[in-house]
């Protein structure tokens, strides 16, 4: 649910709630003057925005069902791709959660996938006018955190590098799920 503005927050813990508010509201602390003893943002809804909330939130279990069957759409197309000689893999949903499915990624590593990689087959969607994105660049990879000190792995920079958002909206049509299928075989074919 977007609410035009990025999101709400949902909790049931009272502690968790007072932090976010606190976040939003530049961190600003319980005070008759502005004092700030930690960082936040301005990240506070206009009362418009949780009016088109409150009504996304009438078709949210719609939503999240739509996109739940794309990714399972997704599965089956690349199941039979995978027969076909090709690896390519989803996350997959852990035991403990039950996820909205918002968005279907894949990982496409070229070792594994007759050489072919993510970068072509998003430069061949696009060519069809199918948009298709790379995974969210990481964070100490910005120009903007150039030079951060950065604690970690490499496993962000081989998703950024091997992973790729399909198309994945809640309105996706019968011809929209003939031209990606369709699309998706001919790049792997």
């Amino acid at each position: 649910i977007t609410t035009s503005s990025g999101g709400a927050l949902v909790s049931s813990s009272r502690e968790k709630i007072e932090l976010g508010r606190k976040l939003a509201t530049q961190g600003r602390d319980d005070a008759p003057h502005y004092q700030h003893s930690m960082i936040g943002y301005n990240y506070r809804m206009s009362n418009v925005c949780a009016g088109i909330g409150r009504g996304q939130m009438e078709v949210l279990n719609d939503r999240i069902s739509q996109r739940r069957e794309n990714y399972i759409r997704y599965q089956e197309i690349f199941e039979s791709i995978n027969n076909s000689g090709y690896s390519i893999a989803f996350q997959e949903e852990s035991p403990k959660a039950y996820s909205n499915r918002w968005l279907t990624a894949i990982y496409m590593d070229p070792e594994r996938n007759k050489g072919k990689t993510r970068e072509e087959l998003r430069l061949y969607l696009e060519e069809l006018n199918i948009e298709a994105r790379p995974l969210w660049k990481p964070m100490h990879l910005q120009p903007v955190y150039e030079g951060a000190l950065y604690f970690g792995t490499s496993v962000c920079e081989e998703l950024f590098k091997h992973g790729l958002c399909l198309p994945s909206g809640s309105n996706l049509s019968k011809e929209d799920w003939i031209r990606i299928e369709d699309a998706l075989w001919e790049f792997f074919t």
